[in-house]
């Protein structure tokens, strides 16, 4: 009876040992699942803030190819108007060349019609007629007097011819300079209106260059997430192999412990557990937390592993010491399975766990974990029990 009493206190003192191991494992775990949730949301945040930075991006590339666009029209009709506005001041200099020319030969004409008048007027009749009696017969007379006449005729008409032409020049000088001063306020406006332009485009372009820089900036955010989530993801698979290894060595050595004790004494049994509401509450909480999105049969199976916890010498012997126990179920840890707990478990959960405790024992496990392939057992679901 001594060397029982020897051996299961050992056996005890292993179980606390590993468990104290398996815990600090699993509280890793939890807080590289935190840490991995929360980069998961930064990372949701920044891929958020790259979606939106984006949207504004192409709009403010949408604005600066349009006010482009109107810069160019505009400069081309700047152009135009300035080519246009330059051919009418060279009409115009040419213009004012030929008035000035006209005015000049107004001047001449009217200055020597003034000298014939006045040569005309200081010839006396008598000088007048002298000229015309000189004439030789009367057709030279007929001759000499329309001369004369033509003289003054010419003059008068020359005269008229000149003025008409420089009323004509001066009337095309008036009509050049007011399309001059028409296309020099249009070529004004065009200037504002291109400046206006150009001031947006750089307005737009430095706006989209700070967008382009922000997106950037977010986008290495969202890069460095996903790279430190990869490793503590990478970091969470090493720790969950460890446990895995923790779990095994444990488990070997409490079945060598308990073949030392007793040869006949069997884990698993199938024996009914006289369990209470509260139990029932308890174990149909957790299994809704941890396969309440897997088959009938996972339920059971998840309900199974806690019920042959509470048979083996080797763990709490209660649903609630089980469940509670330190470092093994990450729901427990996360405040998840309170949540549950407080709203109480739906019923295909709540009639699994009443079927568990009334001794449907599905498996003979006290272990499961999400099925990644790298741990040997029974696979139900996503989960592996071992």
């Amino acid at each position: 009876m001594r060397k029982i009493w020897k051996s299961t206190v050992l056996i005890l003192f292993l179980c606390c040992l590993s468990g104290t191991v398996v815990s600090a494992t699993q509280g890793k775990i939890n807080q590289v699942q935190e840490g991995i949730e929360d980069l998961e949301k930064q990372k949701k945040e920044a891929q958020e803030q790259v979606d939106s930075l984006t949207g504004q991006a192409g709009s403010l590339e949408g604005d600066l190819k349009s006010f482009n666009n109107s810069l160019a029209s505009v400069t081309e009709e700047l152009n135009a108007t300035e080519e246009q506005l330059n051919s009418t001041r060279v009409s115009l200099e040419e213009t004012g060349k030929a008035l000035e020319a006209a005015r000049k030969k107004e001047r001449d004409q009217y200055e020597a019609m003034k000298k014939r008048i006045q040569f005309l007027y200081e010839m006396n009749m008598e000088g007048m007629l002298e000229v015309l009696l000189s004439a030789e017969n009367f057709a030279d007379f007929l001759n000499k007097g329309e001369y004369i006449v033509s003289i003054h005729s010419y003059d008068r008409k020359m005269l008229k011819e000149y003025q008409a032409t420089k009323e004509e020049i001066a009337g095309k000088e008036q009509k050049l300079e007011e399309q001059e001063r028409m296309l020099a306020d249009l070529q004004k406006q065009q200037e504002g209106k291109q400046q206006e332009l150009a001031d947006l485009v750089d307005s737009t372009s430095e706006k989209l260059n700070a967008a382009r820089k922000q997106i950037a900036d977010a986008q290495a955010d969202v890069e460095s997430y996903e790279a430190e989530i990869d490793r503590q993801k990478a970091y969470e698979a090493e720790l969950e192999k460890q446990k895995a290894a923790e779990d095994a060595k444990r488990m070997a050595e409490i079945k060598r412990q308990e073949e030392e004790m007793s040869q006949k004494e069997e884990t698993g049994g199938g024996e009914s557990y006289q369990g209470s509401a509260s139990d029932t509450a308890l174990l149909a909480a957790l299994i809704q937390c941890e396969a309440g999105g897997e088959s009938y049969e996972g339920k059971l199976a998840v309900g199974s592993v806690v019920m042959n916890r509470v048979r083996s010498s080797h763990f709490p012997n209660t649903v609630a010491g089980v469940i509670y126990q330190g470092g093994q179920f990450s729901p427990v840890a996360s405040g998840r399975f309170a949540t549950v707990l407080a709203k109480g478990a739906n019923q295909s959960c709540t009639q699994a766990a009443a079927e568990v405790l009334g001794g449907n024992i599905t498996i003979k496990c006290l272990y499961f974990r999400r099925n990644d392939g790298t741990i040997p057992g029974t696979v139900i679901g996503n989960h592996v029990f071992y």
